[in-house]
């Protein structure tokens, strides 16, 4: 197995409403991580994209093959994956057993969702599909609901309020104040997070993210090919793991034993990989779509006991000088989270982070990150270790 580095990044600002197409976006990141990683599109030969509502909601398969075309890689191997909120790490697993197995020295990774144009009836409902579909028509065909459901069960039974996981959403919101790509760019205070239309009690709007367009690309390479090109005069990031685990469709596990089991099993995958523990992660970017989600994968992946997560957003630990940044450049709640691109921009901004590129947001002396990306209700969990070396 060779060693796999990302040797360039990219990505669109998240918008609500500005793009054409899907695919105009992939072509955006992916001509971005092209540049960004100083080489010849001709040296790429495969492409793998991740998406999950195109073919619902823009009546388009195939988006590998058309933004492959589109980017001057006409006759690569070009994918699509759909693993729902998880589509753009499972493209980026496929890129790195590709690369790792010896199959490609060079490939491109993309994510990319365009929900904004769709009423947002049409758009809840084809997000409604990652989901068990004789569950969801018990709680109504939202992932709002289900995740009020589970906020409520998380709060009784760990005695909180909802106050008690406003830290998660009011972190991400500092942080992506200071991102220029990011789609939500205003503080959040107690006041506000209170104050925010109630969605399905007890979850608020502010405990939600927001609907939104956008694209990110990585390029990665086999060690051979990484440490022959230029250094550029930043540190290389490599994959020092990437695991993937799944769990039931339906939310029951979450709902009955407040857990992610998927997260679970990736994150210790992860670890057992990359010769890591929790202990050794310096920045966590966390699938933070809901508080109550943010709060299950810091328990999950091991970085805070049962119904002990709250306490991390309350002492500041998260924040971006505490001991477990998470969500650095404003994460699902600030940022946005164009469904299929989510695992990408997670992984674009972990490795500006280790490259030390990350402006106002950097995290002093960051050296090893972990992306989180989860798909439905938690039903795909897909964890990687990145490091700078």
């Amino acid at each position: 197995m060779s060693d796999v580095c990302i040797i360039g990044v990219g990505q669109t600002p998240v918008t609500h409403g500005q793009a054409e197409s899907a695919g105009e976006l992939g072509n955006a990141a992916i001509a971005r991580a092209i540049e960004n990683a100083g080489v010849e599109p001709k040296a790429i030969s495969a492409l793998y994209l991740g998406n999950m509502t195109a073919g619902l909601l823009e009546h388009q398969q195939q988006l590998a093959s058309l933004c492959a075309s589109a980017c001057g890689l006409t006759g690569v191997e070009a994918f699509t994956l759909e693993a729902s909120c998880a589509s753009g790490a499972a493209a980026l697993r496929i890129g790195y057993m590709a690369v790792a197995g010896g199959v490609h020295d060079l490939v491109a990774v993309c994510g990319v969702e365009r929900l904004s144009h769709a009423p947002r009836g049409e758009c809840t409902r084809a997000l409604a599909v990652a989901a068990d579909r004789d569950e969801s028509s018990r709680f109504g065909e939202s992932f709002v609901r289900l995740n009020a459901a589970l906020m409520h069960r998380y709060l009784l039974t760990h005695d909180l309020s909802p106050e008690d996981l406003a830290p998660f959403a009011i972190t991400a919101h500092d942080n992506g104040a200071n991102n220029p790509r990011a789609l939500l760019r205003k503080p959040l205070d107690m006041d506000g997070y209170l104050s925010s239309r109630m969605l399905a009690d007890p979850l608020r709007l502010m405990d939600a993210p927001p609907i939104c367009d956008g694209a990110a690309a990585v390029i990665l390479a086999g060690a051979r090919f990484a440490r022959a090109l230029p250094a550029r005069g930043r540190p290389r990031v490599w994959i020092r793991a990437s695991a993937a685990a799944s769990d039931t469709l339906t939310a029951g596990n979450c709902l009955a034993e407040l857990r992610l089991p998927a997260a679970e099993r990736s994150s210790r995958r992860a670890y057992c990989q990359a010769g890591m523990d929790a202990g050794d992660i310096d920045l966590f970017e966390a699938h933070d779509a809901f508080t109550v989600i943010t709060a299950l994968s810091l328990e999950s992946s091991g970085f805070a006991a049962r119904g002990q997560a709250v306490r991390l957003g309350k002492e500041g630990a998260l924040a971006l000088d505490g001991r477990l940044p998470i969500s650095t450049m404003g994460g699902l709640k600030s940022r946005g989270h164009p469904v299929g691109a989510t695992g990408l921009y997670q992984v674009v901004e972990a490795v500006h982070q280790l490259r030390g590129t990350a402006g106002r947001n950097q995290v002093e002396g960051a050296r090893v990150a972990m992306t989180q990306n989860l798909g439905g209700m938690g039903a795909t969990a897909i964890t990687h270790v990145l490091e700078a070396a």
